[in-house]
């Protein structure tokens, strides 16, 4: 008995009747030129895992919703402007994979699916959620990327299994307390391409975060309960408006990259030196006028740019990163140059002045 069809890249504009009598469960059908599925296909109960992706679909047969095994479901960049009414049967669903289809909402009936653990709904052109998405208490992944989101539903924080948010590329101005309240599991976070112009001081609830992705908002400051993040390894925070970074900072014991360019950064923390395990960190493009000489203290530290900012002169204690790999001093305002700097070229580190 024949379990697997793969048809990928076929280029088929239309499936043979043949395929009605297999007992398939799982078929691959990703790029290739159909515009419809046959209403047969809502007779395969045997099947679990159906990939559509990149075809011309504008509509999922009728029926669909007798699929009652089916548990993976793709059909992402198609034509779909509306799913059937028995689409939301689909109640075993784990997977489900939307985007890039010009539906433009979805429905209250999502919040039956609730053995969902991956939601994909980026690029479908939604203004706005439904409460009942926050019912989906299976959740590990959710993607709301670029759409055109204005605010979030405050049920959003009842995802308390959720692992990975992406809600990049929106229109977003503000996100909701309840947002990080209860995702204790949360380890990454992307509001990037927003309008945020801060952040809820309780940010710091997500102590298991990884990743942080901010850059290109409006973000004027950043909250001091950062420093409780201390499973943090990333945070990306360029293309904003940041005119000083929170003393808490360098509580981020874990923090591994540091991306800052873009800023109106004036200063940095002496505080910025604890940050003991700290291989990159970027400050290009601010008003930085000096640095601490704390800085000295990121041993770990192999890339360092500090490109287009205000300096005259630097910290004795930068010469002191022995695992400095590459240290970018373009246009600045420096009168003169450290011994140290020939030293780290020696070791084969790379400078550039």
């Amino acid at each position: 008995m024949t379990q697997l069809l793969d048809l990928t890249g076929k280029q088929l504009s239309f499936l043979p009747e043949t395929l009605a009598e297999g007992h398939f469960k799982k078929i691959f059908l990703d790029e290739n030129h159909l515009a419809a599925l046959p209403e047969w296909f809502a007779n395969l109960r045997e099947l679990e895992e159906l990939h559509a992706d990149a075809n011309q679909l504008t509509a999922l047969p009728e029926n669909i919703g007798t699929l009652n095994k089916l548990l993976r479901l793709h059909v992402q960049r198609n034509r779909l402007a509306s799913l059937p009414e028995s689409f939301w049967q689909l109640r075993n669903l784990k997977i489900l994979s939307l985007g890039e289809n010009p539906l433009r909402a979805l429905p209250e009936s999502i919040g039956g699916m609730k053995n969902l653990v991956e939601l994909y709904v980026h690029s479908i052109g939604a203004e706005s959620l439904p409460e009942s998405i926050g019912n989906l208490g299976n959740l590990h992944t959710l993607d709301l990327g670029h759409n055109a989101l204005t605010a979030l539903p405050v049920s959003l924080g009842n995802l308390r299994g959720l692992v990975f948010l992406y809600l990049s590329d929106n229109r977003l101005t503000s996100l909701p307390a309840t947002l990080f309240e209860n995702l204790h599991d949360l380890a990454y976070l992307g509001v990037t391409d927003n309008l945020l112009s801060s952040l809820p001081e309780n940010v710091g609830s997500l102590t298991n975060l990884i990743e942080l992705r901010l850059y290109n908002n409006q973000l004027t400051a950043l909250p001091e309960s950062l420093g409780n993040l201390a499973n943090l390894r990333e945070l990306h925070a360029m293309n904003n408006k940041l005119a000083a970074l929170p003393t808490s900072i360098g509580r981020l014991m874990s923090l591994k990259e540091l991306r800052l360019l873009n800023n109106n950064l004036a200063a940095l923390p002496e505080s910025i030196g604890g940050l003991q395990n700290l291989t990159h960190l970027d400050v290009r493009n601010n008003k930085l006028a000096a640095l601490p000489e704390s800085l000295g203290n990121l041993k770990s530290l192999t890339h360092l740019d500090l490109r287009a900012n205000k300096l005259r002169s630097l910290p004795e204690s930068i010469g002191e990163m022995t695992r400095l790999e590459k240290l970018d001093l373009r246009w600045n305002k420096l009168s003169s140059y450290p011994d140290w700097l020939q030293r780290l070229e020696q070791r084969g580190g790379l400078v550039y002045k």
